[in-house]
């Protein structure tokens, strides 16, 4: 700890100085970030990887198309004349 006075005794400050405490706070700090990093990222990953997300869409897109069919049977009438 130091001690800094100017011209009047009255005021002094005082400054703390950490070196090491503040080096091993934010190397703490940066290793639990990296840790969630890789966390997330990992799990973004295994959730690319699945094939559930892949099944979602295709149901999304089989309920789509009942849905276009039931609310317009003019364009199913089209298609199957047409094809």
């Amino acid at each position: 700890m130091r001690l800094f006075s100017g011209m009047n005794n009255q005021y002094t400050r005082r400054e703390v100085f950490c070196r090491n405490t503040c080096h091993d706070l934010k190397h703490f700090w940066e290793r639990e970030i990296g840790k969630q990093t890789y966390y997330r990222e990992s799990e973004e990953r295994r959730l690319g990887r699945s094939a559930l997300r892949k099944l979602r869409e295709e149901w999304k897109q089989r309920l789509e198309t009942k849905l276009r069919l039931r609310n317009n049977p003019e364009d199913t009438e089209k298609r199957t004349n047409v094809g």
